[in-house]
């Protein structure tokens, strides 16, 4: 008799959208989270539609702002806006450490336990489960487990998850008076950048403006003096950051595993996210319910095929977009100013398609071509 029917090893939301669905199918689960909630991590926290529809039955949104207007630039240049229909939001904006604060309290209502502080040291397989050595010296034992601690965690390490695609972001919080506040409230700002493949983001959160851009990893100078040139561009500059930090974020390979044994991973653990925009909450969400879901039931072979169907054919998309994005950036900047490129960017936001329906209509499929 195992301790435990499903160990969940991370406390983000990928983790505890996965404690969530295994504890509400009467599993017994336990959530292993190495910080104490709330607990801040960099992210600009920008919720788009397929997020918002995982969550919102069984949290309330703790939205700082929700954005009806986009406003984009070409590093800086060539600026224009567009405003979402009336009555929708293209983004909820979250703070990070309140969001997955409400996560962990759904998931203990639901009735799996949460020991944060806890570090988790190795996993041990034998044909009985999953033994999951602790910092303390203590061992857990679980039918199966599931790695949500993030793509440089001992989980991604234990099945073998291959990246593909490395990105560096890096973010400042910084505080702002309410003359700016009014100024910023429900819209965001993105600049495609002078790097193959990068971007800058302003996202509003109240008394805080999240200010960030990604880029390839491999050039860190360049990215870094990306940002300090966002920040002086928008008259941001001068002001002390609250937080000042930055993250890797890794794109799986399409061969990537998913499982080893009795483990499976899931969210940034599986490097499951969006190529284009990076954009990772809703996967971490979806992939984290379906892996819960499969480890409850006994089916993990499942969950794999799940996220093959449900998930990998966005990545593809994504990818085929980036590529684009990269070799012509004004050209998709153009192209998103028109009609047909912003109903696409508004209706990813909204969450009424996914990439590769789009990629797959006859005018993206020409645009696509025309870029390279």
């Amino acid at each position: 008799m195992t301790d435990w029917d499903v160990a969940i090893v991370g406390g983000g939301p990928a983790g505890l959208s996965a404690a969530y669905e295994a504890a509400r199918r009467g599993a017994r689960t336990l959530v292993l989270e190495k910080a104490t909630h709330p607990r801040y991590k960099t992210c600009g926290g920008g919720l788009i539609g397929q997020t918002v529809a995982a969550v919102r039955d069984r949290i309330a949104i703790p939205a700082d702002d929700r954005i009806e207007r986009a406003e984009f630039t070409h590093d800086g240049r060539a600026p224009f806006a567009r405003t979402a229909k009336p009555g929708r939001t293209l983004l909820a904006m979250v703070r990070r450490p309140e969001f997955d604060d409400a996560l962990r309290l759904a998931a203990e209502k639901a009735g799996a336990t949460v020991r944060q502080a806890t570090a988790v040291r190795r996993l041990e397989q034998d044909g009985d489960g999953v033994a999951i050595r602790l910092g303390d010296g203590e061992t857990i034992t679980a039918t199966s487990a599931i790695g949500a601690d993030g793509s440089s965690g001992i989980t991604a390490k234990h099945v073998g998850v291959e990246y593909g695609q490395v990105d560096l972001g890096l973010e400042v919080e910084l505080p702002i008076d309410r003359a700016r506040q009014e100024h910023w409230k429900g819209r965001l700002l993105i600049d495609w950048g002078p790097l193959p493949g990068s971007y800058a983001w302003v996202f509003p959160k109240g008394d805080l403006l999240t200010v960030g851009v990604i880029s390839a990893r491999g050039d860190g100078e360049r990215t870094k003096a990306y940002l300090r040139d966002f920040v002086r561009r928008l008259g941001l500059d001068g002001i002390e950051p609250v937080h000042d930090s930055g993250h890797l974020t890794r794109c799986r390979t399409e061969s990537s595993p998913l499982r080893n044994g009795s483990v499976i991973v899931a969210g940034d653990a599986a490097g499951l996210l969006e190529p284009w925009t990076r954009e990772g909450i809703s996967f971490a969400t979806r992939s984290g319910a379906l892996a819960g879901a499969a480890a409850a039931d006994g089916e993990l072979a499942r969950y794999e095929r799940e996220v093959e169907t449900t998930l990998v054919p966005t990545m593809r998309a994504g990818t085929k977009l980036l590529a684009a994005f990269a070799r012509r950036p004004r050209l998709f900047h153009t192209m998103l100013r028109t009609p047909p490129g912003w109903r696409m960017f508004e209706r990813f936001c909204l969450g009424e398609t996914s990439f590769e329906g789009t990629v797959e209509r006859f005018p993206v499929r020409q645009a696509l071509r025309l870029l390279g």
